[in-house]
């Protein structure tokens, strides 16, 4: 019995697979958990103060948090908003 190889075509260019994009907050001993969730509240989509702080406590106490999954490009974006804020932060992940 012959088995056929079918290969399927690509859907989107290289590193464009595997899931969502996560962009993940590390915790560091120059950020006061204010900034942390202030931070967050401005730059990620419906995120609250309530939330951020939610979020500081989990980078502190686990050492870093996912803060927003999606797509590639708003990813980078608010991975570099972040950045620029002062937090520490992970590479962008993709999985």
């Amino acid at each position: 019995m012959a088995t056929e190889t079918v290969e399927v075509p690509r859907v989107g260019g290289p590193g464009t697979g595997g899931g969502p994009w996560h962009v993940i907050a590390l915790n560091d001993n120059h950020n006061t958990f204010d900034h942390v969730a202030r931070t967050l509240a401005r730059v990620i989509p419906n995120v609250s103060v309530d939330q951020g702080y939610r979020f500081a406590d989990k980078i502190h106490n686990t050492g870093q948090a996912i803060v927003w999954s999606g797509e590639r490009e708003p990813a980078e974006l608010h991975w570099e908003q972040l950045t620029e804020a002062g937090l520490t932060m992970a590479p962008l992940e993709s999985g």
